[in-house]
């Protein structure tokens, strides 16, 4: 399992810039760690590098849950899962149509058996400082080499 030192705001959204240039339709990219870690900072910029738009709006999908994008690649679907009562509430939200795209999945232990063996996750912890964090990365065993 590689670990990547993200020191400032920067390094993270390079990271999920890098990641955004591997993913592709049908990918699940889950995002793990306690809050305030990043997951949210991540996802922003894996969005709007996929869509080339630097300023793209990226609002938390906390209290809708899903907000869903179209990429220059692929569309793709951010998932918070947090307010989440269990895995049977996904179908309401379209996880089923959801997975032929990219999601990116916060708070993904929410997911249950629906969890994908194939994703790619993210699990970060807080560093020293506010933006300072540590990324631990697993899954994509033909493109985690290209992250790291």
């Amino acid at each position: 399992m590689p670990s990547i030192d993200l020191p400032t705001l920067a390094a993270t959204e390079s990271l999920a810039a890098r990641v955004a240039g591997l993913a592709r339709a049908g990918d699940a990219i889950l995002l793990e760690g306690p809050l305030g870690a990043g997951k949210s900072a991540f996802a922003r910029a894996f969005l709007r590098a996929a869509s080339g738009d630097p300023v793209l709006d990226v609002p938390s999908p906390s209290y809708t849950l899903v907000q869903s994008y179209d990429t220059r690649h692929f569309r793709a679907h951010h998932f918070d899962l947090w307010r989440l009562d269990g895995p049977q509430a996904l179908a309401e939200l379209g996880w089923d149509d959801a997975r032929a795209d990219v999601v990116l999945v916060e708070w993904p232990d929410r997911l249950g058996a629906l969890r994908p063996d194939d994703a790619l996750t993210v699990t970060f912890a807080p560093g020293a400082t506010q933006d300072a964090r540590r990324a631990t990365l697993t899954g994509w065993p033909d493109r985690i080499g290209a992250l790291c």
